[in-house]
């Protein structure tokens, strides 16, 4: 890795984190008003003014800051660049949280240099959290206004002693992976369904130790490739890749890596 990479890469995490601050202030206006609007978009999905308005002002600090960068955004589409770099943008991972009034809801930026997943922030507006990372410069979490501290994934080595959060269950007999669901369920010491990106950011913090996701797109997937192998962990399409374009992704320790894909990959139970 040159330098000059290194430091390009720290910039934009600075950046990123900088930038998903701000874009949380505008989202926690919505987030508490009594007259939020929600639409539905052509996959059926919900969809609100503080998505796209959050997105809309990411993607203009991106044009401003770094006009030559590309991006991907779960709202606009693609925009694509000519510096090698593209950031991945999902404004609101958890919308349906969101629109319950649950604070589990997150902003995702990821960023992607040449193919290669590089640096990732998720912020959690509601509740004050942020994680983020680039390779080569660590994983950070920081809460409220104190100093930020590393990131660590947990040292449970046993899956009948670890904590393992999913967000939606339905999804995993959509896929005709309810066994395989029910079978994770049986194997893990706890279970609970701290959802979307917050159970990715409990696994990179080490409060939990997996977190299975039966259906994602890029945008959902984009920052936890970098901040978990950062923080010491693995992020993982459900075939064992490190790819954030496997339609499905799991966050998990080294420690019980093996275990978990063993048991979503036999299909039999066996």
């Amino acid at each position: 890795m040159m330098v000059d990479d290194l430091e390009a890469r720290r910039e934009r995490m600075n950046w990123a984190v900088s930038v998903a601050r701000e874009a949380s202030g505008l989202i926690l206006t919505q987030f508490t008003s009594s007259d939020l609007q929600v639409e539905a978009k052509r996959d059926l999905t919900p969809v609100t003014v503080a998505d796209r308005d959050a997105e809309r002002l990411i993607r203009d600090r991106i044009e401003s800051d770094f006009p030559g960068d590309g991006v991907l955004g779960e709202e606009y589409g693609e925009v694509l660049g000519t510096s090698g770099y593209r950031w991945i943008l999902d404004p609101i991972d958890g919308t349906k949280s969101f629109i319950h009034g649950v604070p589990l809801f997150g902003t995702l930026i990821g960023l992607e240099h040449h193919g290669e997943m590089v640096a990732g922030v998720c912020r959690m507006p509601a509740l004050e959290e942020v994680v983020y990372a680039a390779v080569g410069v660590g994983a950070y979490w920081q809460r409220g206004d104190e100093a930020p501290e590393p990131a660590r994934v947990s040292s449970v080595d046993r899956l009948d002693e670890a904590l393992l959060c999913t967000t939606t269950i339905t999804g995993w007999r959509t896929i005709g992976l309810q066994s395989t669901f029910e079978r994770l369920c049986g194997a893990a010491g706890l279970v609970r369904g701290w959802s979307d990106c917050y159970g990715h950011l409990l696994v990179a913090t080490g409060r939990a130790d997996v977190m299975v996701d039966p259906e994602l797109n890029a945008w959902d997937a984009a920052p936890f490739l970098p901040i978990l192998s950062e923080a010491g962990g693995h992020f993982l399409s459900f075939d064992g890749r490190e790819t954030i374009d496997g339609g499905n992704g799991l966050s998990v320790n080294g420690e019980i890596k093996a275990e978990v894909l063993a048991l979503i990959s036999d299909p039999t139970g066996t």
